[in-house]
């Protein structure tokens, strides 16, 4: 499921990893042949790192999100991890929820579109809480479209994941 759809704002809105993690039992085949096995993620969005038993065995950052996993398999329990990453988007258009903390000037010497951060808040430089403490993140360029009815973007692992097994 995407994290955009999610009830839970904390979820809904959230940028940075999320870690997918499932224990499964596969025996060898038993004919003393030699497998390959491909984990296929499905989809994922934006980027993931997978894991089988501990054995760190790739990245998928594009199509078709698939990773060899046949060296960290074992006959009987593995535990497989996917730690996925997505996008910043999602957090800022959260943020844009909730009343706005910092002051924005058009005075930025730039053309493009938008506002530029006035001044370091004192809450910043003094190290003091936040006054909006729902907003999550911090920035110095406003967009124009980033506001808070703009469309959350698909986040994390999407599936279905499969395991891909081939012969010699």
């Amino acid at each position: 499921v995407s994290w955009a759809g999610l009830e839970d704002e904390a979820l809904k809105y959230h940028s940075g990893t999320a870690t997918y993690r499932v224990t499964f039992s596969i025996q060898e085949s038993g004919d003393g042949s030699q497998e390959s096995v491909i984990l296929d993620l499905g989809s994922v969005e934006v980027i993931a790192s997978v894991e089988v038993n501990g054995t760190p065995c790739g990245i998928a950052w594009k199509k078709p999100y698939r990773v060899d996993v046949t060296a960290a398999l074992k006959s009987g329990k593995n535990t497989l991890e996917v730690t996925v990453a997505n996008l910043w988007v999602n957090r800022l258009i959260g943020d844009q929820q909730f009343p706005d903390d910092l002051q924005w000037t058009t005075e930025t010497g730039s053309t493009a579109a938008g506002l530029g951060l006035a001044r370091i808040p004192a809450w910043v430089e003094g190290g003091s809480p936040r006054p909006e403490p729902r907003r999550r993140s911090f920035y110095a360029w406003k967009w124009p479209h980033m506001t808070a009815d703009k469309e959350l973007l698909p986040s994390g692992l999407l599936g279905p994941v499969r395991l891909l097994r081939s012969g010699p």
